[in-house]
């Protein structure tokens, strides 16, 4: 299958989004899409499988027009699109979500449970996972979310995948998986559109890169053909020489102490985070980073152990709690736990801190304004106005709206969960510098990552965990890749 886009505009209203676009996609390649959060990648997608209509321009497939209808239209037709918000339903469980819309019944119009199970085992085996059919998928890590999302386009006859960040939640051994059942697909025929920040990821499996910049293409090539350096500078139009910020901080006091936490996941953890200390949490998934700070933020019950702020002994039952305490909290799932997508950007901002703006029991919604605005503006949230739907923006730009809100409430300890996932390499050096700022400010920050670079190039100490207790604390000069990774894996 040969699919090609000629000249596609998009427009939001008086909000154009994407002008002139050509794109070539051939079977058995696999043709990277990069650019930065906003620069019209998923909307493009978006476009080819019949959510959105185009403004302007055409799609051949195979030489002859073709326009789907709705996404349903476009898998019946081979082009399967796993997007970077997983489209799941949590109270269902895992073959329910995968044969939603798609069921296999019998002859006599009953649903053929054993032929579903039989065909979904068989979508896990082709990706080496293996997951509890039977369980609600609101239960499973976000990673497994994502290799059920995956396992969905194999139930097609797929020819065309596209892969909108889908490794964004996997471990590197699922991530590698992925890699392999990507090289048999293309060996199969089948054309891969790989959506990507990762640049390592975009050298190792693609074969060539479109660059996309504020809605337009700049430039496609083979990937062999170029570099780091020139990709960064296509995708944000300047060079940038540094990727992790250099950290001037003081690290002075201790801040923050949990002592001998206990819950159900998780046994005996200890760690204290210093003012402008940025303590990082590694591991494998499932080793219990999430689950910590799921109970210290008060979403999940401790079974025993104590907290502290300056000293302070804490009682925290719920959210509510924390966020009094001085707590924010930036969880690894943005969409389902981080923002109310149907509300306005200034909504989301000041959700935890509105009782702030309240003067003589009404709300200040002029002071609120201006400062949504200011975070929007130092955040380079790219949207029309702090009205805009959240829901609308890139998923780069709805991080950089939770990461706003929990500066709002001007945090004594800030726990970020993976605070760059789906983040472009610009936006994700905001964010460090941001950190940076903040830690100057005397924030303590906690930051979970799955990242090893990032961990290594921005924290100050890092804590390993390894199946629910903290394996090991390494300090800054002593943290490598391999050493991690071994205290990750049970080893000394």
């Amino acid at each position: 299958m040969k699919i090609e886009m000629k000249n596609i505009s998009k427009s939001f209203g008086t909000n154009k989004v994407l002008e002139a676009i050509d794109l070539t996609i051939n079977s058995g390649e696999v043709h990277a899409l990069m650019g930065e959060n906003g620069a019209g990648k998923s909307t493009l997608m978006n476009i080819l499988t019949g959510l959105f209509p185009a403004s302007g321009g055409e799609i051949e497939i195979d030489s002859e027009k073709k326009i789907f209808k709705n996404p349903q239209e476009a898998e019946g037709f081979g082009i399967s699109f796993i997007h970077q918000e997983m489209n799941t339903w949590p109270d269902l469980t895992v073959l329910e979500n995968l044969f939603l819309g798609r069921e296999i019944k019998n002859k006599f119009g009953i649903l053929d449970t054993k032929a579903m199970r039989k065909k979904a085992n068989f979508a896990f085996e082709q990706l080496g996972v293996k997951i509890d059919l039977d369980k609600e998928i609101g239960n499973l890590s976000v990673g497994q979310q994502q290799m059920v999302e995956i396992a969905k386009s194999f139930l097609s006859d797929l020819k065309i995948l596209i892969m909108d960040e889908p490794t964004a939640a996997l471990t590197e051994r699922e991530t590698e998986r992925l890699f392999s059942v990507i090289a048999g697909l293309k060996n199969q025929g089948v054309g891969i559109i790989y959506i990507s920040h990762r640049m390592e990821e975009i050298f190792k499996i693609t074969d060539c890169v479109t660059v996309m910049r504020d809605g337009l293409v700049i430039d496609t090539q083979k990937t062999k053909e170029t570099n780091v350096d020139e990709l960064v500078r296509k995708m944000v139009g300047r060079s940038i020489t540094d990727y992790y910020p250099p950290k001037n901080a003081e690290i002075r006091e201790i801040v923050f102490e949990a002592d001998h936490l206990s819950a159900e996941f998780f046994k005996d953890i200890s760690f204290s985070v210093r003012s402008g200390e940025i303590l990082g949490f590694a591991g494998l998934m499932g080793a219990g980073r999430t689950e910590v700070m799921r109970a210290i933020f008060g979403i999940d019950k401790l079974k025993s152990g104590t907290i502290k702020i300056n000293g302070k002994s804490l009682t925290i039952n719920n959210p509510a709690q924390a966020i009094k305490e001085g707590i924010g909290f930036l969880t690894e799932d943005r969409k389902d736990e981080g923002l109310v997508l149907d509300f306005s950007i200034k909504d989301n901002i000041t959700l935890p801190s509105t009782k702030d703006f309240i003067h003589h029991g009404l709300f200040d919604d002029k002071t609120a304004t201006t400062f949504v605005k200011q975070l929007s503006e130092r955040l380079n949230v790219k949207a029309t106005d702090e009205e805009q739907i959240v829901g609308s923006l890139s998923g780069g730009n709805q991080q950089k709206v939770v990461l706003a809100k929990w500066i709002g409430i001007a945090p004594k300890v800030l726990i970020l969960d993976e605070p760059t996932r789906g983040v472009d390499v610009g936006a994700k050096r905001e964010i460090y510098q941001l950190m940076n700022e903040l830690a100057e400010r005397g924030v303590p920050i906690i930051m979970i990552s799955s990242d090893l670079p990032e961990i290594l190039g921005v924290a100050d100490r890092i804590a390993v965990m390894h199946e629910g207790e903290i394996a090991g604390i390494l300090a800054k000069n002593e943290a490598t890749q391999e050493n991690v990774m071994q205290l990750a894996t049970g080893g000394q």
